[in-house]
């Protein structure tokens, strides 16, 4: 099976594809999947763009609101995570994972799908220690502490992957598992990225949630992005343990190293993308304490047995398949003849509701019908716009102050000396 793997795409669907059509023409061959490992940028119009965190010279449409209204057909199944510029009210509506266009899918916050014989996990967002213990009581739309803490990795979507028993071959995070320098040529990185080099040698660059994933699951492949540079390590668990083949890519722009096709073993096709068995089984048994305030989730009142619940999953997969529900949209795309005068203005007040919601809904919190498919199918509430307790938040729904600094790898589209400047200015504001 050829898999191509993308870096951060920043929502430039077309020049991916392109260049993956290029490929396939010049050596004569078929790719049959293409993995996205965050910073996707689902944007569907100009509303979406408000829950985009980036500056506002680079909220820009791109291209994947063609692929997601119709205009456009993605050429090959993808296969994304979230990263830290994401359109997050859009990810939200889809936080167990689903079509974000036809033939699109989102992993979820973490998730697992199968694509023929080969298990696919990953985790969406960036490590932020000070978060990394909350809950997901972040709702659109965002002001400007929860439109940076949206996407940052919480416990519990870790403690979920944390439980996977069974193989998985190939493993998506956007920002690094720290430590992973040390499997490499990390003296060549330092060269080419000198603000890193302080970070490597503490072993501080990178997300520990994604170091105990890649302790835990040990997956023949894992992909990252974020630092907007390629890298690659062999990491070998235990003395004659297996080995973790690691490859981070960069930003999808011109002359940067941000693809990478590899052929994995596997059964002949064709492939689909599938749910897969054992992540619903975990997502059924951990829903109950699924954490929507600021409080994290009591990981020690999980009721349901494992087993009976696995058999549960089986025989309702059995019964329906494994294809996932279908794609469906929920917001108007973008119209180029019709573009609106925008601003980016953050309110500091409680963000309203809709009176006429007499369940207390948040009236921009939208229930996909995928997701409530989903939901349904095993059985489960739908939560993702339950508001009941996120005001008890010190007096206001969202946490606020200075534990929110500028922590992003900018997306400057400059030539390398600036933006390696402007980066090393917000990676260092992002230790302090």
């Amino acid at each position: 099976m050829k898999i191509a793997v993308q870096g951060c795409m920043h929502g430039d669907l077309d020049t991916v594809y392109t260049t993956l059509q290029h490929i396939e023409k010049v050596h004569n061959t078929k790719i049959d999947l293409l993995l996205c490992c965050g910073d996707f940028q689902a944007v569907r119009n100009e509303h979406d763009l408000d829950s985009l965190h980036a500056p506002l010279h680079y909220r820009s449409m791109n291209s994947f609101w063609k692929y997601y209204s119709g205009q456009a057909m993605a050429p090959y199944p993808t296969i994304f995570i979230g990263g830290n510029h994401e359109a997050s009210n859009y990810l939200w509506e889809l936080y167990y994972g689903g079509w974000a266009a036809p033939n699109i899918y989102f992993l979820g916050f973490a998730g697992i799908v199968k694509f023929g014989n080969l298990r696919i996990g990953g985790l969406s967002g960036i490590y932020k220690s000070h978060d990394y213990f909350s809950g997901h009581y972040e709702r659109p739309p965002y002001n400007e502490a929860t439109i940076k803490s949206v996407y940052h990795v919480r416990q519990y979507d870790v403690h979920k992957l944390m439980q996977v028993e069974e193989p998985i071959d190939i493993f998506l995070s956007h920002d690094w598992p720290v430590g992973v320098t040390d499997c490499g040529d990390w003296k060549q990185l330092v060269r080419h990225k000198p603000y890193f080099e302080k970070e490597v040698r503490e072993r501080r660059l990178g997300s520990e949630a994604a170091a105990l994933l890649l302790q835990k699951l040990k997956p023949p492949y894992w992909f990252s992005a974020h630092l907007h540079c390629k890298f690659a390590a062999r990491v070998r668990h235990g003395v004659n343990g297996p080995v973790t083949n690691f490859l981070a890519l960069d930003k999808c722009r011109r002359g940067r190293e941000f693809l990478q096709v590899l052929d994995i073993e596997s059964e002949p096709g064709p492939y689909e993308i599938q749910y897969d068995e054992e992540w619903l089984e975990i997502t059924r048994r951990f829903n109950s304490v699924f954490p929507l305030t600021i409080a994290g989730a009591d990981l020690k009142s999980i009721h349901l047995d494992k087993e009976v619940c696995r058999e549960w999953v089986r025989s309702r997969l059995q019964a329906r398949g494994a294809r996932p529900f279908e794609f469906s949209q929920t917001a108007p795309s973008y119209n180029p003849s019709n573009k609106r005068a925008r601003s980016f203005e953050f309110s500091q007040t409680t963000p309203s509701y809709n009176p006429s919601n007499s369940d207390g809904s948040f009236r921009e919190c939208t229930r996909n019908p995928q997701t409530k498919s989903l939901l349904q199918f095993l059985e489960l509430p739908y939560l993702l716009d339950d508001m009941s307790e996120s005001l008890e938040v010190s007096g206001s729904p969202f946490p606020s102050g200075d534990r929110y600094n500028s922590e992003e790898i900018p997306i400057d589209d400059v030539d390398d000396e600036l933006e390696d400047l402007a980066a090393e200015e917000a990676w260092e504001d992002s230790v302090r």
